[in-house]
């Protein structure tokens, strides 16, 4: 039966096209500035050119200077391209990325790669020196599965340091390990890490404090612009300097800064511990922003995308102190629906966040550049999106986690395809 409801559509939207081909072409939106784009790997990179060719170039004159973040091209550039394109993205303010691999030893076996290339989004974070800020797309019939969790909680991510630029040693033998600081005037600084009696490991993280006050500053600004609380949690308790140096300066600079502000609008800031923050955020209903570290965001925007439903509905921004903005989506790179692709066989890969990382790129161009054309499609691409699944068309992980009674379940590019048809409907009124 879905087999024969597929081929109608299927059949319907060849109709459609058809029509589309004979009806006056519409004027395409002008671009005056490129945006970078990021393209990446697996299922998400073919979903890529499917977004691309359905739902951005039949009404916009694409303007992008490209990078290929492709786990491949980044093997034979000894991931120079990487680097290539965060310096890009300073140049232009705006890049969209879409998601990529972060190779393990069973990548490195599969892609023969040169070496285990470390994290492509860690190396452009760094570069940027930004917060990363994640939310969930709400949808009528998604039910989050803490059930009071009635509003959007963003998580705000520091996006430089800890482990994503560690310094790792595999220890093969008995000896001491020590952490060794030299100062600019030659003295040193020591403290004893362990006396290993065999083997181990051992890894070095870092962080800056002009990092963590631009993390603050980025978190305490986006708290007053959406007028929602700030909650900022780590371990201090445990790591009395690393994590207790984070608590510090941000508590410096809210009273500095934005304690008075913070006051005016009746919004709240407050520290606790990160178990502490779990439960309490559990509790919640949600609608404020919760800050992390690196390593902590990325653990606690999974949670909370997961939690609201699924990790393809989830919002990624990363902000630079400079004002450079690089959208994506938070989740990876849906390996085993790529798998399945080479296979020939039919994938139902949601791609919302995808779309939501082209969305938030065009609009904010649109911002910048006075282009009032690109940030209203922007706004009705979302729409469009969020109203085909309101509508009871969807892909299979959606269908198993809506409220809506009998969905057509659609596979990847039929889902893009059924957006397309709605955003036509949007953009007729």
């Amino acid at each position: 039966m879905w087999f024969v409801r597929c081929v109608k559509q299927s059949e319907l939207r060849t109709i459609n096209m058809e029509k589309r081909k004979e009806e006056k072409a519409v004027e395409k939106i002008k671009m005056t500035t490129p945006l970078v784009e990021m393209d990446g790997d697996e299922m998400t990179r073919i979903l890529w050119k499917m977004i691309k060719d359905e739902l951005l170039l039949p009404y916009i004159d694409l303007k992008t200077e490209y990078y290929d973040l492709g786990l491949e091209y980044r093997n034979e550039t000894n991931d120079q391209v990487t680097i290539d394109s965060a310096e890009a993205t300073k140049k232009y303010g705006v890049a969209v990325k879409c998601a990529t691999i972060t190779p393990n030893a069973a990548r490195m076996t599969e892609y023969n790669l040169k070496e285990m290339w470390k994290s492509p989004n860690g190396t452009i974070r760094a570069a940027l020196d930004g917060t990363v800020f994640r939310a969930p797309i709400l949808v009528k019939g998604i039910v989050p599965y803490v059930k009071n969790w009635t509003k959007p909680i963003t998580i705000a991510r520091h996006a430089y340091g800890d482990v994503y630029k560690n310094t790792e040693i595999k220890v093969p033998v008995a000896g001491k390990a020590e952490l060794v600081f030299t100062a600019e005037d030659g003295t040193e600084t020591r403290e004893l890490i362990h006396n290993f009696k065999g083997s181990g490991i051992l890894q070095g993280i870092h962080n800056t404090d002009e990092s963590i006050s631009s993390f603050a500053r980025a978190c305490f600004g986006y708290a007053i612009d959406t007028k929602q609380d700030l909650w900022f949690a780590t371990k201090d308790t445990i790591s009395k300097k690393y994590d207790h140096n984070f608590k510090d300066i941000f508590q410096e600079i809210y009273d500095a800064e934005y304690k008075d502000k913070f006051e005016e609008l009746g919004i709240e800031y407050f520290y606790t511990l990160i178990d502490d923050a779990v439960a309490r955020v559990i509790r919640s209903e949600g609608g404020f922003i919760w800050a992390c570290k690196n390593y902590d965001g990325d653990v606690m925007s999974d949670m909370v995308a997961t939690a609201y439903g699924d990790l393809s509905m989830m919002t990624s921004v990363l902000v630079s102190p400079s004002g450079v903005y690089e959208y994506e989506a938070a989740h990876g790179t849906v390996q085993r629906h790529y798998y399945k692709h080479l296979k020939g066989e039919e994938t139902s890969t949601n791609s919302i966040a995808t779309i939501f990382a082209w969305t938030g790129a065009l609009r904010k161009r649109g911002e910048l550049d006075g282009i009032d054309e690109l940030v209203e499609f922007a706004d009705k691409l979302e729409k469009a999106c969020i109203k085909t699944v309101e509508d009871g068309k969807m892909t299979k992980s959606l269908s198993l986690i809506s409220t809506c009674e009998n969905p057509v379940i659609l596979n990847s590019l039929e889902f893009i395809q059924a957006i397309r048809e709605t955003l036509d409907t949007l953009l007729e009124k």
